[in-house]
Order: C-alpha cells, then structure tokens, then sequence
C-alpha cells in the first residue's frame, strides 16, 4: 500500500524492513516546493520513528531525482525555508537509520543536498550532479557546502561549489560522489535489494559502527576512537558472541558473505 503526502508530492511504500520514499513532481523534475519540503520531513521523520523499519531508499519519480527547489515558487515571491539550517528541516541532521539515493536524471542544486544527505548513492548513467543554482544566485541551505568536501574532498568540492559545473554518472562514481553505478533504469530496484541487504544484517553493530563514523568528523583522533569504543559496547554485549558461535560453527564458508 502507497502513503500519499503533501497532495502526493511525496508518497511512502513500505515492504517488510525497507522504506522507499518517492518525490512525486515529475513534471517539475521533482523540485520542491515547501509544501513538498515539509512532506519530506514528515516522511523521514515517520521512518525514523517505526520501529519495522529498517533501511530506507529515497528515488524521484519520472526519470528524475531532485531539481532542487522550485524556483518558479520563489521567483512568485514565496521565499523557501533553509532545508539544513531550520529546526522542522528534511536535512537538518543525519537519520538513525541508513537512508540510500537512488538517482536517475538530475540530482543539482538544492536536488544535491538532498542527495548528501544519504548515506549510499546509487547511480544510473543518467544521473547528473551539480550546483546549477550557481547562475541564480540561489545560494545552498541544504547542508551542501559542509556534506560536499566531507565525500569528495575539500578541492573537488569547490570545483564544484564555484564553477556549478556538471558531474556524470561516471566521473561521479570516481570521485566517491556516487558510490556505485548500476544499469539504466534500475537504480530503485538496485537500492531497494541493497536495502534489504543491509537490513539483513544484525542491526546494533551496523547502527552503531554508521554513528560512530558521522561523530568522527567532530573529534580528534583519539576521542574519536574512544567514541567508538563506547558505541560499540551494546553490539560487543549482544550481538558479537552470536555472530562469532555462527562462524565457528561453519557459516561464512570460504569467505562467503551471504550466509
């Protein structure tokens, strides 16, 4: 069963652990405009708090995945709310829950952000990235400028943030933008079975292992490590010893993942 959102801007499937969550403009390439931002936040915050829900896929429909905002909207006069930097933002702060792109067509501008702010981005050869809001004077307030340098680097990232330059699906992959490419048209299917992989997997040491690598970026060295040392108690106490007994008992055979 669909869940229809802001008068079906966004739209909500659910099967078993894996959320899919559907920007629904297609005749706008899926730009937001703020009623369609607030729908966002209301679907990402309803998968954060089910607790059937494990992984999360977020995908444009009609071919493309986010245009960024809907600057027909802001050229009316309508100003748009900071998408990163409120408090009720889609992108204010990264979910509990792995969230995974599935980007076919354009993700740019504001459209970015959104991508950003995922943790896996899964690409077709469609799929174009890029600051095209450069030419507008339409300034990023989606959590681009900090989430951009921390994937691809500090250079690569104002290549990107001063030129507004297009990124292909292939150069995308290379610079760590993407994270892997799949064939033409594919790219919801692709996430979604990557969903419930990841899913599959026992889910405090991967949750915490994911937190631990986010709060890195706000410590040094050391108390980055003591950090993951705390964060990995609950799995070491409820999780590790399982999982090891299954490997001694022959699981995982000649290096298999997938027992």
């Amino acid at each position: 069963m669909t869940q229809s959102l802001a008068s079906g801007k966004i739209l909500i499937d659910r099967a078993g652990p894996v959320t899919t969550v559907i920007l629904n403009r297609p005749q706008a390439r899926n730009a937001m405009d703020n009623e369609t931002a607030h729908g966002l936040a209301e679907a990402l915050r309803a998968f954060a708090g089910d607790p059937s829900a494990r992984v999360g896929v977020l995908w444009g429909a009609g071919g493309a995945f986010c245009a960024g905002a809907d600057l027909k909207e802001l050229g009316g006069g309508q100003d748009y709310f900071p998408w990163a930097g409120s408090a009720g933002g889609p992108l204010r702060a990264p979910l509990d829950k792995p969230l995974i792109a599935a980007i076919e067509g354009h993700a740019c501008a504001g459209g970015l952000g959104v991508a950003l702010y995922c943790d896996l981005r899964l690409v077709d050869d469609t799929a174009v990235f890029g600051v095209f809001s450069r030419r507008w004077g339409v300034p990023m307030s989606d959590g681009t400028t900090v989430r951009l340098p921390r994937i691809v680097g500090q250079g690569r990232a104002m290549d990107m943030l001063l030129t507004g330059r297009s990124v292909g699906a292939d150069e995308a992959v290379a610079i760590g933008l993407a994270s892997r490419k799949v064939a033409r048209g594919t790219a919801r299917a692709e996430a979604e079975r990557l969903a419930a992989t990841i899913a599959g997997f026992p889910p405090i040491a991967m949750t915490s292992d994911r937190r631990s690598a986010y709060e890195s970026f706000d410590r040094d060295e050391a108390a980055a490590i003591e950090r993951e040392m705390e964060l990995s108690l609950a799995a070491r106490r409820r999780e590790a010893q399982t999982g090891a007994a299954r490997f001694a008992a022959g699981a995982g055979r000649h290096g298999s993942f997938k027992e």
